[in-house]
């Protein structure tokens, strides 16, 4: 295997798919994220500019092997620069592919932008089909912007659409049925998510968490489910055929199935941390050297350092494992 100049770490993984936060700020308030009152956001001077991030991510791609790059938040849709972000690494070469994680409000307006920028498709996250529902969870009424954040996306052809829902147990652990029943409806592809410990309160039980298990079995109740034949490889769902196919439905099982040993994910924050996993405890400054006037390839090799220290897993059944400090608005999914 051939590992010059790409993130490989000391167990042979080798990361391709870079996630890029672009603010820590959220138009939303989701009760499993962050509280009610918000979080203090960082200050202007501490985020990449445009300029900034366009730069290491163009030395991930050229320099890293990077050849995915998703685009994520808090909510990357409130970040004035996107679309000049997204146009910019569209025009690299090697052309990365281009995503983008959103809440979906604005994106019925912003899709055709995008689109012609360069972003190739966009994850949704929808919880719930219930306004009043969705205006618990999130603290906003604006359940009606993110299903037209959906048609829009789809309309513009950022394509495949696909859905990230979280089930909370005794809030919408109802709805597995009916948000897949949405989703073949329309064309999207849904993802169940199991909850993770990232959220700000540090208030996550595994007890109380909704499992892949608990997940299937409501979905098998209704739909007959078989396993997906096509090559996972790195993906984080497990994707399982609807009816016999084509439409298909995943599960994300971070938690009970952890998927470590085949992750191919490395993360930028909005203030230039690398971090090599949603829950690590640690990162590594590419910032300070980047405005300090280190050159390209002092970059990579500071990120290759950075990643060649990654854990061989996240450690959640440990003992002794530490909830990360960053909740997930300000790590990026």
């Amino acid at each position: 295997m051939k590992t010059d100049g790409v993130l490989v770490d000391r167990y042979g993984r080798i990361a391709r798919d870079l996630r890029v936060s672009l603010t820590d700020k959220c138009n939303l308030r989701c009760t499993y994220c962050m509280p009610a009152e918000g979080l203090p956001w960082l200050a202007g001077p501490q985020l990449l500019d445009d300029d900034e991030i366009v730069r290491l991510i163009r030395v991930a791609v050229h320099r890293l092997g990077v050849t995915e790059v998703r685009f994520t938040g808090g909510e990357p849709l409130i970040r004035p620069g996107l679309a000049r972000i997204v146009s910019a690494v569209a025009a690299l070469e090697p052309r990365p592919r281009i995503s983008l994680t959103t809440n979906g409000i604005g994106l019925d307006r912003l899709a055709p932008t995008l689109r012609a920028a360069g972003l190739d498709r966009v994850n949704v996250s929808l919880d719930t089909l219930d306004r009043s529902r969705f205006a618990e969870l999130t603290r906003r009424d604006r359940h009606a912007d993110v299903l037209a954040g959906l048609a829009g996306a789809a309309a513009a052809g950022l394509t495949p659409v696909k859905i990230n829902s979280v089930l909370m147990r005794g809030v919408n652990d109802d709805e597995a049925p009916a948000l897949l029943r949405f989703a073949l409806a329309h064309g999207y592809e849904l993802r169940f998510i199991e909850q993770m410990p990232l959220d700000a309160q540090h208030g996550w039980d595994r007890s109380t968490m909704v499992t892949a298990e608990e997940i299937l079995a409501a979905l098998r109740a209704e739909f007959a489910l078989t396993v997906d034949p096509g090559e996972r490889g790195a993906a984080p769902a497990e994707t399982w055929l609807v009816d016999g196919g084509p439409a298909r439905v995943g599960v994300i099982a971070s938690v009970t199935r952890p998927f470590c040993g085949d992750c191919d994910r490395t993360r930028l924050t909005a203030d230039g941390q690398v971090r090599n996993c949603l829950f690590a405890t640690e990162e590594s400054d590419l910032r300070g050297a980047l405005r300090a006037g280190a050159d390209d390839e002092e970059l990579a090799r500071r990120w290759r350092a950075a990643t060649w220290g990654k854990r061989a897993g996240h450690g959640i059944d440990d003992p002794t494992f530490l909830q990360p400090a960053r909740p997930m608005s300000a790590i990026g999914g």
